[in-house]
């Protein structure tokens, strides 16, 4: 199932990559199993999207926890949290 990933802000910065298209392997159906997967990649990845770390994720522009599903075609964004005054 591919789909497409978007990363905000200080993710984008820890990740150096803005945009990417991913071919997820089976058993990645979650939001959950997907950052698990991200991280796993290591170095910069494994910072950002590590336990306790809080990043916000959008599933079709909807924000998501981490039980939420993804489906193919789905676009999903990673974003630090964002505070307004």
């Amino acid at each position: 199932m591919k789909v497409k990933l978007l990363y905000f802000a200080s993710v984008r910065e820890h990740v150096g990559v803005a945009s990417e298209d991913l071919e997820l392997p089976d058993g990645v159906r979650t939001v959950g199993a997907l950052r698990t997967l991200l991280r796993a990649r290591g170095g910069s990845w494994q910072t950002a999207f590590a336990e306790g770390r809080v990043v916000r994720t959008a599933v079709n522009q909807s924000i998501a926890k981490a039980e939420a599903g993804v489906a193919p075609g789905d676009e999903i964004a990673f974003f630090p949290p964002v505070t307004g005054g």
